[in-house]
C-alpha cells in the first residue's frame, strides 16, 4: 500500500510513523524544503518530533505530483485554516476512489465549516464520498513513543471508515469507526477552546474542583453546538468528544492548555504564541466557535469568556467570576 500525507507537522509526522512502521510506503508533503530534506537525509523531521526516527518507508517532498502519485489513501494533516489553499493546489494530482482522511481539528473562520466540509467545497463531487476524519485523544509525541492510543475514524460510507481503520490500526494505535463525521470533527475542534479555559483556571491557581467543573460544563457546551449541527450526542461521550477533551484539558503536552495557563499567569497572547513555536488551534477556533454559536442561537458561555480573554484582553479573574455568578439553572434541560 502507498499512502500520501499532506502536512509534515507534529501529527502528520506521527501518522507517517504509524503507517511506515507497518511497512506502508508513505510520501509526506510539506511546503518547507528543509523539512523534506531533513527527513530524507537523516530519517528525522528537523522541526517536529525530531527525536523520533522515521521508518525507511517514509519519504518527503515539496511536490504534490510526486507525493500523490499512486497513493491509495490521502491524509490531510495541515492546520485546518490552510486546508482550502493546500488542497486547492493539490486537487489536480489527487487519485480517484481512495479515502481522503482529514486529521485537522478546527473550524474555518470565514465559512464556519469543519475540515471535511471545506474539502467538499474545494474538491470535485467525485471525491466527496471518500472523505473521512481521524480524531481522538492523541498527543503526537506519545504516538511516536509507542504509548497506547485509541482514536475514532468517521466516514459517511462505513467501508471507507473500515479501510482507514485497517490501514492505521497497529499494536499501539487502535481505531474505532463511526459514521458521525460532523460530531467527531466538532468534538475535536471545540475541545481546544475549553482546554484554553482549563489552562486559564490552572494558571490562576483555582485547583482541581474548578478544572473538573469546567471540563464537565465544557462538554455540555460542545454537545449543544455539535447537536445543533446534526451530530449524534453519543459521539460526544466517546473518544472524539470526552476522551479528547479530558486529554487536552489536563495533559502537559497540550498546546492549547499551555496557552491558557500562561494567560492565567498574566502573560500576553502574542508573547505566548511566539514562544510556543507551533499552532494552537484553539486560539482561532474560539473566534469561529463563538460565531457558529451565535449563528445557531446556542448558548456558549465558556467560549464567550475564552474569546473575550484572547481577543478583548479581558481580565481572567473577571471572566471566572462572571461564569460563577450566572443565573442559577437546572444542570440538564
Amino acid at each position: 500500500m502507498r499512502a500520501a500525507i499532506i502536512g509534515a507537522g507534529s501529527f502528520g509526522t506521527a501518522l507517517s510513523f504509524i503507517l511506515g512502521g507497518k511497512g506502508i510506503e508513505v510520501r509526506l508533503w510539506d511546503r518547507q524544503s528543509d523539512i523534506c530534506e531533513g527527513i530524507n537525509r537523516t530519517r528525522h523531521n528537523p522541526r517536529y518530533l525530531s527525536h523520533a526516527r522515521l521508518p525507511e518507508t517514509v519519504r518527503a517532498s515539496t511536490s504534490f505530483e510526486e507525493v500523490l502519485d499512486g497513493a491509495e489513501m490521502v491524509v490531510a494533516a495541515t492546520p485546518s485554516q490552510f486546508a482550502r489553499e493546500v488542497f486547492g493546489k493539490a486537487q489536480p494530482f489527487l487519485p480517484r476512489d481512495v479515502p481522503i482522511v482529514s486529521a485537522a481539528k478546527g473550524i474555518e473562520e470565514e465559512t464556519l465549516l469543519v475540515p471535511t466540509a471545506v474539502l467538499e467545497d474545494v474538491l470535485e463531487p467525485r471525491y466527496h464520498p471518500y472523505l473521512a476524519v481521524l480524531s481522538g485523544p492523541s498527543f503526537a509525541k506519545e504516538i511516536v513513543e509507542g504509548a497506547p492510543t485509541a482514536v475514532t475514524v468517521a466516514a459517511l460510507w462505513p467501508r471507507v471508515a473500515e479501510q482507514v481503520q485497517e490501514a492505521f490500526t497497529a499494536q499501539t494505535f487502535r481505531c474505532y469507526t463511526s459514521t458521525d463525521v460532523v460530531g467527531v470533527q466538532l468534538g475535536g475542534a471545540l475541545k481546544n477552546v475549553i482546554a484554553i479555559g482549563c489552562g486559564i483556571v490552572d494558571g490562576l491557581g483555582f485547583g482541581a474542583n474548578a478544572r473538573a467543573a469546567l471540563i464537565t460544563r465544557g462538554l455540555s457546551e460542545i454537545s449543544r453546538l455539535a447537536v445543533a449541527q446534526g451530530a449524534n450526542p453519543i459521539t460526544l461521550m466517546g473518544l472524539a468528544g470526552l476522551g479528547d477533551l479530558v486529554l487536552t484539558c489536563t495533559g502537559e503536552l497540550s498546546r492549547n492548555r499551555t496557552v491558557g495557563y500562561e494567560l492565567g499567569r498574566g502573560r500576553k497572547l502574542a508573547e505566548i504564541l511566539e514562544s510556543l513555536g507551533q499552532v494552537a488551534e484553539g486560539v482561532k477556533t474560539s473566534r469561529s466557535a463563538l460565531a457558529l454559536a451565535r449563528k445557531l442561537g446556542v448558548e456558549a458561555p465558556i467560549t464567550e469568556q475564552v474569546y473575550a480573554i484572547l481577543y478583548e484582553d479581558k481580565d481572567p479573574h473577571r471572566t471566572v467570576a462572571e461564569l460563577m455568578t450566572r443565573v442559577p439553572k437546572p444542570e440538564f434541560r
